[in-house]
């Protein structure tokens, strides 16, 4: 894992010395994602610049990037793993390919001298990188099917430069590129999905999962275009795999135990993150019996029990023999300066302090001496586990008694309601018209977005007009891949495409994760892994109410029995009202980022109607009320404080002056 950045301007070929400041800054701004070393190819007279941190995986001694091939013209900085490259090395190698190093990344330059732009559908991992091809006047950019590890860009209005960071930060240390939030980005991040490809900040977008650019030098300015070389396509209702129920079971224990196999290889020691669910207990299981020594586990552990899962991961790891440490979090770790360095490494908001936690679970693997990490992250997404898929089972699949099993689900979960669980039933036509039905995970965030409306600003109302954000969501997808399909892989879809990426593998994820250099490898978002999973059909996914059942099935003899039975539980943190010192906390990020001075500087909130609002949080008694209360106040938190981290207004720079 590792922090790539660039910029191209082929027109604008002057200012040598400042350009390679500029890309030395952008470098500089991902020293936390590869702080094993550091380098630029500065070619002036293409006006190309292209920067690297290195956090050594692989090929520790010769892995040092930007990596050339002079002869085909190539340069190529990555970020993440290529699986599986020692068998394509040795195939490439009988191909007559000579290669400079024992890296995973090489392969990528020789695959495409092989197949050109094909040669994506060959690579296997989580990657995001850049590759400038000389002779073609071409700039390749890749993001991994998945959308594990990111990648941003901005293009001028004058179609004339590129510039492109793993991290936002990284594209905003270029002074030619707009430090802006978007309106209507920040209402989308309020309510928490983003469409696909935006961000935060005006003109500054993530290459979507599954998808390249390819950036070419044209007479009048740089072409530009976007393909998409992979997607989560879910077949047609009826048309999933053939097989006996057997069959199913061991085709997913295959997928997933070479799936982990191929995340073992590397050059320094791996370990896992272990919760009390059945998706890291199962990679922990199964790396285990691949490995001769005891595998390294880390656990975090709350100070709740209703959200604590250590019981269950201590009793994974004694049946493993593993060296297991538990982390124990608490207000004082999760609050104050953690929740704000969470909001700058993740540049988005969140709705639970879960990514704190990582991110304090990340500072901690780091000092224990550990790179590599292997996760849990994507069984949910592709075996149906979490609670809204369930429910839109039991709504839509007439095999269910519908009432009776959303009565036992909401009973079962009620903790959750009011964050991942809608207390009350959330609907919108544009929904509507693309899924038939409005998937039930999107409720809550419905709902939020109804009491966050009341509280914006005439101004800020005025500057979206009548834009409206579900519509917009319900655009972004693509209606072939969910027309005619069974209701759970319609929200499996709608989910992966949304969520996964700018939730799951974001603030809960790889940038929290990255915050102190660990790379985590999540097996179950391996493509082939995946594909086996979409292709079964939704009954094995869900049997009789039992979510992830072809996976408790295929990993029945490693789990705990008590484990092996559990229903999915939510792995989140404890909101901050379940205690005196997490409101206490809270209260103090409230007067520092939503004081009446920053809401005016930043404009988005009415100040009457945020004040009533808090009132009213700070009396509200029920439990999901409380809960949805402290989602908005969480968003308006980071979007006040990351309007004073990384935008440049009049009103920002006497703050940072004065500091």
């Amino acid at each position: 894992m590792c922090g790539v950045a660039g910029f191209w301007q082929p027109y604008q070929k002057e200012n040598k010395a400042k350009n390679e400041q500029y890309i030395q800054k952008m470098a500089e701004q991902l020293i936390h994602r590869g702080p094993d070393g550091q380098d630029e190819h500065a070619d002036p007279e293409r006006g190309l610049y292209m920067a690297h941190t290195r956090l050594s995986i692989i090929g520790l001694e010769t892995g040092q990037q930007p990596l050339h091939d002079k002869q085909a013209g190539l340069i190529l900085t990555a970020n993440g793993e290529f699986y599986d490259y020692k068998r394509i090395r040795g195939e490439l190698v009988i191909d007559g390919f000579d290669f400079m190093t024992k890296s995973d990344s090489e392969i990528a330059m020789k695959l495409y001298q092989k197949h050109g732009l094909d040669f994506v559908q060959h690579l296997r991992g989580e990657f995001a990188f850049a590759l400038f091809d000389k002779k073609n006047e071409t700039l390749i950019l890749v993001r991994d099917r998945l959308g594990v590890r990111p990648l941003f860009f901005h293009v001028p209005d004058d179609g004339n430069a590129i510039f492109y960071g793993s991290e936002i930060k990284s594209v905003f240390a270029h002074p030619d590129v707009p430090q802006t939030m978007s309106a209507r980005s920040q209402l989308h991040q309020m309510m928490q999905i983003m469409v696909p490809g935006e961000t935060l900040f005006e003109n500054i977008h993530a290459l979507k999962p599954g998808h390249m650019m390819i950036v070419k030098k044209g007479k009048d300015g740089l072409e530009i275009r976007e393909r998409q070389y992979w997607d989560m396509e879910f077949p047609m209702e009826g048309d999933h795999a053939e097989r006996s129920t057997e069959e199913h079971i061991q085709a997913v224990r295959d997928a997933l135990t070479e799936a982990i196999g191929l995340r073992l290889e590397a050059d320094v020691p791996v370990g896992c993150f272990l919760s009390g669910g059945i998706d890291s207990c199962s990679i922990m299981g199964v790396a285990t019996a691949m490995r001769q020594d005891a595998i390294k586990a880390f656990t975090i552990g709350f100070d709740d029990d209703r959200y604590d899962e250590t019981d269950i991961a201590r009793e994974m790891a004694d049946e493993c023999n593993a060296d297991h440490e538990v982390l124990e979090i608490t207000a004082d770790d999760i609050y104050g300066e953690n929740y704000e360095k969470a909001i700058w490494h993740s540049e988005r908001t969140f709705y639970n302090t879960l990514g704190i936690a990582k991110m304090v679970m990340s500072k901690h693997v780091q000092d224990s001496g550990y790179k590599v990490m292997m996760t849990g992250e994507g069984a949910d997404e592709i075996f149906g586990g979490y609670v809204t898929f369930k429910q839109d089972m039991f709504i839509h699949d007439p095999a269910y008694d519908a009432e009776a099993e959303i009565r036992k689900l909401k009973e079962s979960n009620k903790v959750f309601s009011g964050s991942v669980l809608a207390e009350k039933t959330a609907s919108h036509p544009a929904l509507d018209d693309v899924f038939g039905f409005t998937p039930s995970w999107m409720q809550p965030w419905i709902l939020v977005l109804e009491q966050v409306r009341p509280l914006l600003s005439k101004e800020f109302l005025e500057e979206i007009g009548d834009y409206d954000p579900l519509e917009a969501i319900a655009k972004s997808f693509d209606k072939e891949k969910i027309e005619g399909r069974h209701p759970l892989d319609k929200v499996q879809y709608s989910w992966a495409k949304t969520m996964l990426e700018g939730q799951i593998l974001n603030w809960a994820g790889e940038r929290v994760d990255m915050a102190h250099a660990i790379e985590t490898r999540p097996p179950f978002l391996d493509h082939h892994l995946v594909e086996t999973a979409i292709n079964l059909p939704p009954h094995v996914r869900i049997r009789n109410g039992t979510e992830k059942w072809v996976l408790r099935e295929a990993m029945k003899n490693v789990l705990p029995e008590v484990l092996y039975k559990r229903e999915k539980f939510a792995f989140m943190a404890p909101p901050a009202h379940t205690d005196k010192k997490k409101t206490a906390q809270i209260e103090e990020l409230i007067e520092k980022h939503l004081s009446e001075e920053r809401i005016a500087q930043v404009g988005m909130l009415d100040r009457q109607a945020f004040a009533a609002f808090l009132d009213d949080y700070r009396s509200a008694s029920t439990h999901a009320r409380k809960t949805q209360q402290g989602i908005i106040l969480n968003h308006l938190v980071a979007i006040h404080a990351m309007d004073s981290m990384f935008c440049t207004t009049p009103a920002n720079a006497e703050m940072g002056a004065a500091a």
